[in-house]
């Protein structure tokens, strides 16, 4: 039975590709030494799942940055502004394409960034492709050509993969009003079809086209477009096999135009829509096609190891209708949203091996697609690799480890009141008003200041046993009162410790809750050179003793400013990690508040009298399809309340969101309750506050004023611009000024630069708003 892989993660086993591209940006490498990092990462890639037996290996799954931005080059939808950068050399390719992705400030140029948000519920970032009304498309990169060849010569045949064109123009924003972008289509198709064809001429046989827009609620325009779209496709290719694939979610609706496209063989997810099987089983005119189907039966975005009982069971019932030779067995999705090797994990210490054996990570993950298509063509069950897999299923059933009668009693006594505030936000804002001092548009940071390689040496010395306790606590101590004091003479209003001993807002604090396991090596991607080690929830959630109140009140002990409490909400380290999948993600979602909530009132009575509980994946979690929407927000804003409402209304409650379209879910976002919630808005200069001001949001916000994932450094008269058209939608009274993010990621002088104009610019507007609005 035939086998493939829709996509395989591309950082590097050891993040190799994170440090090239952080090494080329630092000018410390060149192009060549750069493409020569990313080159043996796709070798090694190839012969990874050559040695698993994959009978279709994909190319073109690779990336530099972002395979969005890749579709934007390779189309050469490149916004106005960064034409300046071309030049019609091909060395200068690298420049445009780092430039669209982190903006450019050097020979005399300030071009900003494009937009980038959330790659569907998942927590990987793409760029936002930017489209206007006589957008015009060209042939620019050949990347996924030259990815090809490479393959070729080492003597691998593999499957291209490219965004499909439908997807890719959903996936886009209108820069200009008076047209669809779903109308660019016709305009489009040429330059796919003209990659295709010459794929095809290069001797590709399978070409993948990513449609996983298929899954989304879609207007009947939209629907169409698919059709229209492979009709063209097919005419022009009638012999190149195209395979179209969809994940993330079942077909629901979407299932007859699916089924309709003119393609070879199609792919459905069968980890996130089973449903989707029994209805393309009985329709009629799939089944008397030839029309191969792929089975996504390994989930390609979560670590347990697949049930072989199940998934030869999906297998079964399609190789039933429509034969072996038309069944194709794969991963849910791309594999890049998993870690690379469990056989990295040698530290048992940290991943104990009874744990361990009920993980699969993308390498294991392709050995499962394997091993499922060579057992659904036998007598399986006294077959030794399923009667090993069963036995390892068993196991993480019923284990002790796993549950806590305890945490679950005190998520099923939660009642109404549990998520309720003292008062309404209007009473509590005037208490704050005077027990704060606040001036006029308060300045703050949302958390994290840059983590140096001296700050992250310091962590690894500790952990390595090479500082004592006393010596680590001392210079993280040290670090903390210099950023205070920094801040103070820089004039910020609430100041943040700097979070020097946090490694990862999610890891940070699942490493100190029961029912949290770490790795060392399980890095994925999250946007560009962005890796994140997601924690791994595999049993019930609880605080065992306070988190963050000693580092927190030492900070509040060295300022006379207001310092926040820093924590992060329950939601987010729900989507943040790989999440336990035998109970709802409620029930463990509530479990992590409870253990919040507790943080919250120790903070309180440690004299904390701001506390950010961040949640920036409210809005990621939320399900593709709008029927689901009102179930999961209300289970993720009863969350959120539940972690914030243990506190007095004098104490103040932020909450962090960013790459979030609000519009639709502003709703719940008031909902919430945050006294104050701060949310990315620079990029899209200030879109995002439309849905604040439509909606007339009571609450305050600070939208943010600069892009933190930009090494550039804003001018004041840049962020000035910004809060003007704050000020616009938003009373005075409730304007916060704010970057976008946390800083970790940045370095110290563009961070320093960046907010002594911040600092100016929101100096500049209480001299022209002199009282509240």
């Amino acid at each position: 039975m035939l086998s493939h892989n829709l996509g395989y993660p591309r950082v590097g086993s050891l993040r190799e590709l994170k440090k090239a591209n952080e090494q080329f940006w630092a000018g410390t490498i060149d192009r060549d030494a750069l493409q020569k990092v990313a080159r043996k990462i796709r070798h090694q890639n190839w012969e990874t799942q050559q040695n698993a037996g994959i009978g279709l290996i994909p190319s073109n799954d690779f990336s530099l940055y972002d395979h969005v931005l890749d579709t934007s080059l390779m189309v050469g939808a490149i916004p106005e502004r960064y034409h300046q950068l071309l030049d019609g050399k091909s060395n200068k390719e690298l420049d445009l394409y780092f430039a669209m992705a982190r903006g450019y400030q050097k020979n005399g140029l300030d071009i900003n960034a494009m937009e980038m948000t959330k790659w569907f519920d998942t927590n990987y970032h793409y760029l936002v492709p930017e489209f206007v009304k006589d957008q015009k498309f060209k042939r620019y990169s050949d990347k996924v050509l030259l990815e090809f060849e490479d393959a070729l010569q080492k003597g691998i045949l593999t499957k291209p993969v490219l965004l499909g064109p439908v997807t890719y123009l959903i996936l886009g924003k209108e820069k200009e009003s008076g047209f669809d972008r779903i109308d660019l289509l016709d305009s489009l198709l040429p330059v796919y079809i003209s990659i295709l064809k010459e794929l095809s001429a290069r001797g590709a046989d399978w070409v993948q086209l990513d449609e996983p827009g298929l899954v989304l609620d879609l207007n009947e325009k939209e629907k169409l477009a698919f059709l229209s779209a492979y009709n063209q496709i097919r005419e022009a290719l009638p012999k190149l096999r195209i395979l179209v694939t969809t994940y993330f979610g079942p077909l629901e609706d979407n299932l007859a135009v699916t089924t309709a496209l003119p393609v070879d063989a199609l792919h459905i997810d069968l980890t996130r829509g089973a449903e989707t099987l029994p209805q393309i089983l009985t329709d009629n005119a799939f089944v008397s096609s030839t029309k191969k189907l792929s089975v996504g039966v390994v989930d390609g975005r979560n670590i347990w190891k697949n049930d072989y009982r199940k998934s030869l069971k999906w297998i079964t019932e399609a190789v039933n209708v429509l034969g072996e030779e038309r069944v194709v067995v794969a991963p849910s999705s791309s594999l890049l949203h998993s870690p690379y090797d469990l056989d990295l994990e040698k530290n048992e210490a940290v991943l104990t091996p009874e744990i361990k054996n009920w993980l699969a990570f993308a390498k294991q993950k392709l050995n499962e697609v394997t091993t499922l298509a060579s057992l659904a063509t036998i007598d399986y069950v006294n077959d030794n690799a399923f009667l090993d897999n069963q036995k390892a299923i068993e196991s993480r059933r019923t284990s002790a480890l796993i549950h806590k009668p305890a945490v679950k009693a005190r998520v099923s006594e939660v009642r109404e009141p549990d998520f309720d505030r003292q008062n309404a936000f209007t009473g509590r804002q005037a208490i704050q008003l005077d027990k704060l001092k606040l001036p006029l548009f308060p300045s703050t940071t949302i958390g994290s200041f840059p983590q140096t390689d001296e700050v992250r040496q310091l962590r690894a010395q500790f952990k390595k046993g090479a500082l004592t306790l006393e010596e680590y606590e001392t210079r993280i101590r040290a670090e903390i009162v210099d950023s205070l004091r920094w801040q103070e003479e820089l004039g910020i209003d609430v100041l943040v410790h700097g979070e020097f001993e946090r490694n990862d807002m999610v890891e940070y604090f699942g490493e100190q809750l029961s029912g949290f396991v770490f790795t060392q090596n399980g890095w994925v991607q999250s946007y560009g050179s962005r890796c994140v080690k997601p924690p791994i929830i595999y049993g019930d959630v609880e605080r065992m003793e306070p988190m963050t109140v000693k580092w927190s009140a030492f900070a509040q002990a060295n300022s006379e400013k207001l310092v926040k409490g820093m924590l992060t909400g329950p939601v987010t380290i729900l989507q943040w990690s790989f999440v336990r999948d035998d109970q709802p993600r409620k029930d463990t979602t509530f479990q992590i508040a409870l253990a919040i909530r507790d943080e919250v009132v120790d903070l309180e009575k440690a004299g904390i009298k701001v506390i950010q509980i961040d949640e920036p994946a409210i809005r990621e979690g939320l399900p593709l399809r709008k029927n689901a929407w009102k179930t999961y927000l209300k289970w993720a804003v009863d969350a959120f309340r539940l972690s914030a409402a243990g506190v007095a209304d004098q104490t103040q409650i932020h909450t962090h969101m960013c790459y979030s379209e609000f519009n639709d879910i502003i709703d719940s976002i008031a909902a919430m309750d945050a006294d104050v919630i701060t949310i990315e808005t620079s990029r899209s200069q200030m879109e995002l506050l439309d849905a604040f001001a439509q909606f007339n949001y009571p609450n305050e916000i600070g939208p943010g004023v600069y892009d933190i994932h930009s090494p550039r450094v804003p001018t004041v008269d840049e962020m000035l611009l910004l809060l003007e058209k704050a000020l616009k939608v938003i009373p005075a009274r409730n304007l916060w000024v704010n970057p976008d993010c946390g800083l970790k990621t940045r370095k110290w002088p563009e961070t320093e630069a960046a907010l002594r104009n911040m600092i100016s610019a929101a100096n500049l507007l209480r001299e022209s708003v002199p009282v509240a609005g």
